[in-house]
């Protein structure tokens, strides 16, 4: 590379090395730590990959009790911080909401001297307070009061206990554990490369998650699983397909849900999506976006497989949360809660051996121009 050659969005660009995930792109695979995404969500549960993610290996009995233990006992927020929730105007976007009551958890908990139980309580509290400021903005909003997690109940069946109010399906809430196992990580994006550039800076971890979040609200980077439900909602019904496929692919747009920089085939979240979400299909009984999604996938392979162009992490995921009684609007928090995970674990294994992020420009303006007066503009 030549000196200060442009790499427009860092395309290519080697920014960091990492042993967190690896992926497989020409093959279809994905790995944590070594581990097979697939074996992950049939084998483990959310908090114990987190736990992997960040610390780089398998808990055993007596760490992961701990983990469990202490992320449950962390499932609340203080007073305050709901207070200025209830100040916020209901039209404000969950994203907005995460992005800056994650930032305000900064200011009551600090350690002048970062010391390591300080690391281990701001990892637990960051997982442990995300899903709950998420579904508290969601009866916020509407005018319910919030629903407090329950310390006998799973991460995943709290999340669903605070939208709802209503004690979770066992198999549900696993299917949504499984489903933030899936969003947890996936090497370098957007939002990893924001954790790692405020990280640098030595700023501290609710800094540097608010601006992972603010990254991931852009519609380039998280939001596409919204954009797929609106999409099958525009189309209808099954039979509507066809035509409506024909028509975006005529006009050159593009069909949401599809395609992705890093994988030329399948990708594997969706292949194990779309079994997840026949699963909740036969639960709730409720079959129509599952058939509609269906034919958007055939009538699209049938112009897209020979570009190498298939089904992402987004087409089935926001089918299954909007089953699950998730608003569409909501979608990308719940994006987040999981990539908190992937999140913590770049910016700490970073910081072991931290350079600051200090890039060039390459400059395209004037030079030894003169100041101009008033009278000569």
């Amino acid at each position: 590379m030549e000196q200060n050659e442009l790499i427009p969005g860092l395309a290519g660009v080697a920014a960091a090395k990492s042993e967190i995930s690896y992926i497989d792109g020409e093959a279809g695979q994905l790995e944590y730590r070594g581990i097979d995404i697939l074996e992950l969500t049939e084998c483990s549960n959310f908090l114990e990959t987190a736990y992997m993610l960040i610390y780089g290996n398998l808990p055993n009995a007596a760490e992961l009790k701990k983990w469990n233990d202490t992320i449950v006992r962390r499932q609340k927020l203080k007073f305050r911080i709901v207070d200025i929730m209830k100040n916020l105007p209901d039209s404000t976007h969950p994203m907005s909401v995460l992005q800056a009551m994650i930032a305000i958890l900064g200011a009551f908990y600090t350690d002048a001297n970062y010391s390591e139980d300080f690391e281990y309580d701001t990892i637990t509290r960051l997982i442990a307070k995300m899903p709950v400021v998420m579904a508290n903005w969601m009866r916020m909003r509407r005018g319910d009061e919030p629903i407090r997690a329950r310390e006998e109940l799973t991460f995943s069946e709290n999340i669903l206990l605070m939208f709802s109010g209503k004690t979770p399906d066992a198999e549900i809430a696993k299917i949504l554990d499984k489903c933030l196992i899936l969003h947890a990580e996936h090497t370098m994006n957007a939002s990893t490369f924001a954790t790692l550039v405020v990280g640098s800076t030595l700023a501290d971890p609710y800094k540097v998650i608010s601006a992972a979040l603010g990254s991931l609200s852009g519609p380039l980077h998280g939001g596409a699983n919204e954009e797929v439900i609106k999409m099958l909602m525009e189309i209808g019904e099954p039979k509507n397909a066809k035509a409506y496929i024909a028509k975006k692919l005529k006009n050159k747009e593009k069909i949401m849900g599809f395609g992705h920089r890093v994988y030329k085939t399948y990708d594997p979240r969706a292949v194990e999506l779309e079994k997840l979400l026949k699963r909740v299909v036969e639960i709730k009984g409720e079959s129509r976006l599952y058939k509609i999604a269906k034919e958007v996938e055939k009538h699209s392979l049938e112009h897209l497989r020979q570009k190498g162009v298939y089904p992402n992490v987004d087409f089935y995921s926001g089918c299954i949360y909007h089953l699950l009684g998730i608003p569409t609007e909501f979608f990308t928090s719940v994006f987040a809660v999981a990539r908190t995970a992937g999140w913590l674990a770049h910016w700490r294994e970073y910081k072991a051996d931290n350079k600051l992020f200090r890039p060039v420009q390459v400059y395209t303006g004037k030079i030894g121009e003169k100041y101009k007066f008033m009278d000569e503009r």
